[in-house]
C-alpha cells in the first residue's frame, strides 16, 4: 500500500464521505467530528466519541474549507459552533496520537532512538521505518538512508520525538516491522497532510512497512 500524499486507489478498510470533497475515502485518511452537548464541533481523532460522525479529508485545505464555508452546520443539519482554534487543535491531537504510538512501539521493543542504534538497525536490515527530526541537522540526517521498500517520517520536531522516547530531544529513530509500525506510518501520513509538509523536502520514500 503506497502512501505518497494521494488518496487514490485506496481500498483498505471502511470508507466515509468527506463533507468538503464529497469523495469517499478510508477512515484512516479522514478526521471524524461529532457535535458535542453544547452544539460545538469536536474533533474525534481516535474515532471513539458517541454520536453521528461528520467526516473531513485529513488535509489542511479540506479542513479550512469545512470551517470557512460552514459545512459542519450543513452536515449536522443544525446550527453548530466551530471553535476558532479547531484546526490547530486537530494538529495538536494528531501529533499527540503519533507520539503516543511511537512511545508504545518503543516500550514493546519495536522502536529505537539514537544515531548508532538506528545505524545498526539499518545495517542489519531490522529497520523498516526511518524517523528523523524535521529540525535536525541536514548533514547528520543525510548519513542515514530510508530502508529499501520502507518508510520515512520527517515531520516531527526533535522535541516531539523526544517525548516519544522519554528524552529531551531525539533526532534519529527507527521502527522494525510488525507491532504498531503500520499504525505509526498511517498516523504519520495523516499528520503530514494536516501540516502540509512539502513532499520534496520531507519524503524520501513512502511505502507502508509490512
Amino acid at each position: 500500500m503506497t502512501r505518497g500524499g494521494t488518496h487514490k486507489d485506496r481500498s483498505d478498510g471502511p470508507e466515509r464521505q468527506c463533507i468538503v470533497t464529497r469523495e469517499s475515502l478510508p477512515m484512516s485518511d479522514m478526521i471524524r467530528f461529532v457535535v458535542g452537548p453544547d452544539e460545538q464541533i469536536v474533533p474525534d481523532i481516535l474515532r471513539k466519541l458517541p454520536g453521528r460522525g461528520i467526516w473531513v479529508t485529513a488535509t489542511k485545505d479540506a479542513l479550512e474549507k469545512a470551517v470557512t464555508k460552514n459545512l459542519f452546520a450543513r452536515a449536522a443539519k443544525a446550527p453548530v459552533k466551530v471553535p476558532d482554534n479547531l484546526i490547530a487543535e486537530i494538529e495538536t491531537q494528531a501529533t499527540r496520537r503519533l507520539i503516543d504510538l511511537i512511545s508504545l512501539a518503543r516500550k514493546s521493543g519495536s522502536a529505537v532512538a539514537g544515531y548508532e542504534k538506528v545505524k545498526s538497525w539499518l545495517g542489519n536490515e531490522e529497520a523498516t521505518v526511518l524517523i528523523q527530526a524535521s529540525d535536525g541537522s541536514e548533514r547528520g540526517k543525510s548519513k542515514l538512508s530510508t530502508p529499501h521498500y520502507g518508510s520515512f517520517i520527517g515531520w516531527l520536531t526533535a522535541d516531539e520525538l523526544g517525548l516519544a522516547f522519554g528524552r529531551q530531544t531525539v533526532i534519529h529513530a527507527a521502527l522494525c516491522a510488525g507491532g504498531l509500525t503500520s499504525r505509526v506510518v498511517e498516523e504519520a501520513q495523516r499528520l503530514k497532510d494536516i501540516r502540509e509538509v512539502a513532499t520534496a523536502g520531507a519524503v524520501r520514500k513512502e511505502k507502508t512497512a509490512k
